[in-house]
């Protein structure tokens, strides 16, 4: 089982390596395209675990898109992707974020609450191609926060500040 605040236990690459043997290629490569394409590119059907990821991210992205453009005082129809998702909470999590004021923690505002959905997603799935979709999902984010706290935090402030 995979938590949020844990380490990385394996990579996605490790990963698709461990399931080389246990499934068809088709269902791996079924992985990397969720793990590594962006959700509007995703070829989904409505209603499956993918297709409920897909539009969270879509809606979260969307609302995000919203704030900034509000803040802008621009048009944000240009940069909103189809399918709506109308949820109030995607909303809230969205604004909590746009208003923290440390960078870093309104990545961890988004990213827990893309955890909490996946959570959410895996909900009766013990054991089934669902679960290993959502597993590998989780792992991408723990791979990105893996990232974050590896980042020369120095060297990555000394070249914003020269920008």
């Amino acid at each position: 089982m995979l938590n949020f605040s844990t380490m990385l236990p394996l990579s996605l690459d490790k990963l698709f390596a461990k399931c080389k043997d246990l499934i068809p290629e088709t269902k791996i490569e079924f992985l990397r395209n969720a793990c590594y394409q962006e959700p509007y590119l995703l070829n989904t059907v409505s209603g499956t675990t993918l297709g409920k990821w897909a539009n969270f991210e879509i809606a979260l992205r969307n609302e995000l898109a919203r704030a900034r453009a509000r803040r802008k005082k621009i048009d944000p129809l240009k940069f909103e992707r189809l399918p709506e998702s109308p949820e109030a909470h995607i909303s809230h999590v969205a604004m909590s974020a746009y208003r923290s004021i440390s960078i870093l923690e309104a990545e961890k505002i988004l990213d827990l609450a893309r955890w909490n959905f996946l959570d959410s997603l895996s909900i009766n799935h013990y054991f089934d191609f669902d679960f290993l979709l959502v597993y590998a999902l989780k792992l991408k984010i723990l791979e990105r926060w893996d990232r974050i706290r590896k980042a020369d935090k120095e060297s990555l402030f000394n070249a914003a500040a020269l920008n």
